[in-house]
C-alpha cells in the first residue's frame, strides 16, 4: 500500500465522527477565503444540529474557499470520540471552552504524525527508521492523554524534535536525485513567479510562498513541500510525482488541470479544470 494512501485513512478528517470542532473552535476573518467574520469559539452560521455543513458542496462557490483548504488531519474525531469519549459541546456545555482549546494542539500532533508516518513508507529513509518510529510513538502516546496534559504540552520542544527528523528524511530522499538534474533554491519567496517549465526536481522547498505562483509544466518530482502554500499556484502540467510531504488541503489550495501528476493517494480537487 501507498504511503499516501496509509495517511489519507488514518490521518484525514472524518466528519461523521467529529462535532464540527473546526466550524466552532477555529475563528476566521472576513477575506476572499471566508464571508464573513467569525469568533473563536463560535459555531459557524453554516453548522447544522447534527454538525455537518448546510454548504460544503458550495463552499467555494458561496464565500467560505478557506474551509475546502483546511485539514484537521483527524483530530476532530480524535478529540470528539477519543479525548472526550464522545461527549459533545452542544449538550456539555461546560467541557466546550476546553475542547475547542484541545482542538488545535491535537491538529498539530496529527499533523506531525501524517508526516512521520510517510516518513516511515520511504524506503531512503531505512537508515533512520528507529528514531522515526519512536517519535511517531511518542507522538501518538501524546495524543492519548488527558485534555490537561494535552494543554500541558509543551509543544514548540516536540515539534522541534519531529522537524530535525523530517529534514533528515527529506536529504536522504533528495540525495538520490543526480547533482546536475538538482535544482538548489536559496530563496523562500516565490510569490507569483514566473516558474512555467521550470526544472525544481529535488528542491528543498519547506515553508515556501508559491501563493499565485505560475508553475505550469514544472519539474516537481522529490522536491520538499511540507508546509510550503500553494494557494492559487497554477500547476497544471505540472510532474510531482515522487514529492515529499504534499498534503491534500495544499492541493486544493492550488490550480490544475487533469495533466497535473499527483502523488499517489492524493486526489485532483473538483475545482481544477479536468475537461
Amino acid at each position: 500500500m501507498s504511503t499516501k494512501l496509509l495517511n489519507s485513512e488514518k490521518y484525514s478528517a472524518d466528519c461523521v465522527n467529529c462535532f464540527g470542532l473546526c466550524c466552532v473552535a477555529l475563528p476566521y476573518t472576513k477575506s476572499a477565503d471566508f464571508a464573513k467574520d467569525k469568533a473563536s469559539g463560535s459555531p459557524c452560521e453554516n453548522l447544522q444540529e447534527d454538525y455537518r455543513c448546510k454548504i460544503h458542496k458550495n463552499l467555494r462557490n458561496t464565500g467560505y474557499r478557506g474551509c475546502t483548504v483546511y485539514e484537521c488531519f483527524g483530530a476532530g474525531q480524535k478529540v470528539s470520540q477519543i479525548t472526550y469519549k464522545g461527549k459533545d459541546w452542544r449538550e456539555h456545555p461546560a467541557i466546550a471552552k476546553e475542547m475547542y482549546d484541545v482542538f488545535p494542539i491535537m491538529q498539530q500532533l496529527h499533523e506531525m504524525l501524517c508526516y512521520l508516518t510517510e516518513a516511515l513508507q520511504r524506503a531512503e529513509a531505512k537508515a533512520i527508521y528507529k528514531d522515526l518510529r519512536d517519535m511517531l510513538e511518542k507522538t501518538e502516546a501524546l495524543t492519548a492523554q488527558n485534555p490537561k496534559s494535552i494543554l500541558e504540552l509543551n509543544l514548540h520542544v516536540h515539534r522541534a524534535g519531529v522537524s530535525e527528523l523530517l529534514q533528515k528524511v527529506s536529504e536522504l530522499v533528495r540525495s538520490q536525485v543526480n547533482k546536475a538534474e538538482k535544482r538548489h533554491e536559496k530563496r523562500s519567496d516565490f510569490i507569483g513567479a514566473k516558474l512555467r517549465k521550470a526544472n525544481l526536481k529535488g528542491a528543498n522547498l519547506r515553508g515556501a510562498l508559491l501563493i499565485a505562483a505560475d508553475l505550469r509544466e514544472a519539474d516537481m518530482r522529490v522536491t520538499d513541500l511540507l508546509g510550503a502554500d500553494l494557494r492559487d499556484a497554477n500547476l497544471s502540467g505540472a510532474n510531482l510525482m515522487g514529492c515529499i510531504f504534499l498534503t491534500q488541503a495544499q492541493v486544493n489550495s492550488a490550480n490544475g488541470n487533469r495533466d497535473t501528476r499527483l502523488p499517489l493517494g492524493l486526489k485532483t480537487p473538483d475545482h481544477w479544470v479536468v475537461k
